[in-house]
């Protein structure tokens, strides 16, 4: 690295050719790190004090500088961005158009700082018209910011090019980073802060003025969550919230509002008529229609859009058997009619990113405020010192204004003559020589007086307030007070637009079945792994037909509404909806185009699952054990796995364990009883031994009762019972003794 270098042309310094000896990674380090600073303090994180980028707020100054107040004419805004870039801003007019367009959307800012006039975009996501067809002035909320900056309020810094001034931060007359939110991308971190109801944030910062140690929880009480521009409805828990406002991370869920509309003789369909904040509703129709084209949303039949200037969506279920509450969880999950904003407090503090909480952020603001409010009164207080200074030398000269008189007409420096004899300064000479002559009057010095006398009272109110940091806390207060009444004035700004409520978790397993026909069905799987499924039960298999070379395997009586469960030799569980099989005419389908079922692998078993029934699972090699039926539904192609086989092993059974006893039989026709509860009962795994074989392995196994004893089924299936079945009785993992005479010649328990 030693021999890096970085080399500079000649407008670096040293001139041409200059070569600066220095790390290559030093270098780009340096460079790197200046850039993210910038980004980080000039771009992408608000300041908390005013909760403004810089580039809202120079679009904000610039507004004001060239006068384009609430009650005064528009303006176009490729004015208004070329005075930002011109002056303020140095970067592109599209972003700066982009920063302004944003300040006057009422969908994305809860509180608008810019009244737009023209196309300015919509929820539907089009883009607003070209700067040179819109217009905009600013809004009293703005004004608000904007109070008392010529009045020293904040700090000024040089512009970019060093030829104008700007603001450092604004007054802030309201706390507008928890009311109108942030959002931003910086490096190496970001901003996303949720809008607030303008009402509560404020009253929340009074009342933090007259209870300094209040707790989140108190603030809370005031500003229970955001309060999103487009409303809707926040699922998200208390707990939660209150864990984003005390640490400034978190997250809020947010769902669309919606009504049940009845359109008699039981139909129904659902209006949405809020959707989540940020949400473009045209790619929310888009989303909708590709559900319902790729039939991911089964329960919902059609999404029509018949919004006008507000929001409202349509949608129509597939059957009004649905349960409104079942179709709606079901489009959350899969769709942005729920989306999830995410919490991030991570603003600038006197310059520095810092993560803040509710409070942290108010009691920044309320510095600010104070600080405001001490400036203010202190440029104040000199206005008034040098007016009654002026004020003072007025009413020396009409105590002398024949002396006066004569000074300014035969002196020939009236200036320093009366500065000399009348004690005056050099402030209220200038005055006095200024004074016009009709301002000699006697009414004017009455005049003046009187003003003199006001001043004189109001002095004495900012020094006390300049002295007391209990008056200056009232004095923000009454501004606060001033600026709610603002927001009150409108009740669409004021009111509360995102209401509270519960994720309500419903199982839509229960709608789904309710749009499948309930009818009976037989379930045939043949040797090859081909399945279909006959209408009706009872039916003839001996007449049913296979491919060549094909046979049958097995066949289940269920109904459409069921799920049919099938075990694979490589001990995987695969599921199916008795509605999805293919029909009986033909020989079906394989079931490999359904399920992904490796071509070395049986089927071993197929039944319906059942609730509380649990099943007994025994490899090829004696390993087994019990599962519930719960355990062995899954949803996808590539099944579950239930049982760890290996290379060398496979599954065997799988039978319903119905007794207190298991029967095991090897390949040895070695035939041993144990007890159910030396089994584990697992959801998946390898199991324990059964049953020790010296050559072999398992041959089949079963369950039987205790009460009813031991019983198998012969070819002819008759039922067959051993009477001496307890000769057999061990322990799990034994070798056990030589099956009965009359045991089934094949050595399974069925024959």
């Amino acid at each position: 690295m030693s021999d890096d270098k970085v080399i500079e042309d000649g407008r670096g310094r040293g001139g041409a050719g200059h070569v600066v000896d220095e790390p290559m990674a030093e270098a780009l380090a340096r460079r790197y790190l200046a850039y993210a600073l910038s980004t980080i303090t000039s771009r992408a994180l608000p300041d908390v004090r005013d909760g403004l980028k810089p580039v809202h707020r120079r679009v904000l100054y610039a507004m004001r500088t060239i006068n384009l107040v609430p009650d005064g004419p528009f303006r176009k805004c490729a004015a208004v961005t070329g005075e930002v870039m011109a002056k303020y801003h140095p970067h592109g007019d599209q972003s700066i158009y982009d920063a302004l367009v944003r300040l006057a959307q009422d969908f994305n800012t809860r509180a608008p700082l810019i009244d737009g006039q023209g196309n300015f975009g919509n929820i539907d996501g089009d883009s607003p018209a070209a700067f040179r067809y819109t217009e905009s002035r600013l809004t009293p909320a703005a004004m608000l910011l904007l109070e008392g900056l010529d009045e020293d309020a904040v700090d000024y810094r040089d512009t970019y090019d060093g030829n104008n001034r700007e603001p450092v931060v604004l007054a802030a007359g309201f706390p507008n980073l928890l009311i109108n939110g942030a959002s931003g991308i910086a490096v190496g971190m970001a901003c996303s802060i949720p809008p607030h109801n303008p009402l509560e944030c404020i009253d929340a910062a009074i009342y933090l003025v007259d209870n300094p140690k209040a707790t989140i929880d108190d603030l809370m009480a005031i500003v229970p969550g955001p309060d999103f521009p487009t409303g809707g409805t926040i699922v998200e828990s208390r707990e939660s919230l209150r864990e984003a406002y005390v640490t400034g991370r978190g997250g809020a869920r947010v769902r669309a509002r919606w009504r049940k509309e009845d359109m008699g003789r039981g139909m129904w369909r659902i209006i949405v008529t809020e959707i989540p904040y940020q949400v473009q509703k045209s790619k929310l129709m888009e989303r909708l229609a590709e559900l319902i084209e790729t039939k991911k949303a089964p329960l919902l039949e059609d999404a029509m859009d018949e919004s006008a200037e507000d929001v409202r969506v349509v949608l129509t279920p597939k059957s009004r058997t649905i349960d409104p509450d079942v179709m709606m969880a079901s489009l959350f999950r899969q769709c942005e009619l729920e989306t999830r904003f995410p919490i991030n407090m991570n603003v600038l503090d006197r310059g520095v990113p810092r993560v803040m909480g509710l409070k942290e952020v108010l009691r920044s603001y309320l510095d600010h405020r104070r600080d405001v409010v001490v400036r203010r009164n202190r440029f104040r207080l000199e206005k008034i010192e040098r007016r009654l200074e002026i004020l003072d030398g007025f009413l020396k000269a009409y105590l002398n204004i024949d002396e006066v008189i004569r000074i300014i007409r035969y002196e020939n420096d009236p200036k320093a003559v009366m500065i000399r004899k009348f004690k005056l300064s050099e402030l209220q000479v200038e005055a006095i020589l200024n004074m016009r002559l009709r301002a000699l009057r006697k009414l004017e010095e009455i005049e003046i007086k009187g003003e003199h006398n006001a001043l004189s009272a109001e002095r004495e109110g900012i020094t006390a307030l300049l002295q007391s940091a209990n008056r200056q806390w009232t004095e923000v207060k009454r501004q606060l007070k001033a600026a709610r009444e603002v927001f009150g004035e409108k009740p669409a700004l004021g009111s509360r637009r995102s209401l509270f409520g519960e994720a309500v978790e419903v199982d839509d397993s229960a709608a789904m079945e309710a749009l499948i026909v309930k009818e009976p069905v037989t379930v045939v799987l043949s040797a090859m792994g081909w399945i279909r499924a006959l209408k009706g039960h009872g039916q003839k298999l001996d007449a049913v037909r296979f491919k060549e070379g094909d046979e049958f395997l097995f066949a289940l009586e269920c109904q459409t509404t069921d799920k049919v469960v099938l075990m694979a030799s490589g001990g995987r569980a695969f599921t199916l909806g008795a509605d999805k099989l293919p029909g009986g005419r033909g020989h079906g389908e394989p079931i490999r185009l359904q399920l992904e079922l490796p071509e070395v692998e049986t089927i071993v078993e197929m039944f319906v699952p059942e609730t509380g029934i649990k099943r007994l699972l025994a490899s090829a090699q004696g390993y087994g054990f019990i599962v519930p039926d719960a355990e062995l539904v899954s949803s996808t192609r590539k099944g579950k796995i239930i049982m760890s086989t290996g290379a060398k092993d496979a599954l065997a059974v799988c039978a319903q364990a119905n007794g207190d006893h298991v029967a095991v039989i090897g390949d040895n026709r070695k035939l041993l009883f144990f007890k159910v509860g030396e089994l584990p009962e697992m959801a998946r795994g390898k199991g324990v031994r059964l049953q020790s074989y010296k050559d072999g392995g398992l041959l089949d196994a079963a369950t039987f009762s205790k009460a009813e004893g031991f019983s198998w089924s012969d070819a002819a299936g008759r039922q067959m019972q051993h009477a001496d079945w307890k000769d057999w009785v061990g322990k799990r993992a034994q070798s056990g003794r030589m099956a009965p005479k009359g045991f089934n010649r094949n050595g399974r328990f069925a024959g």
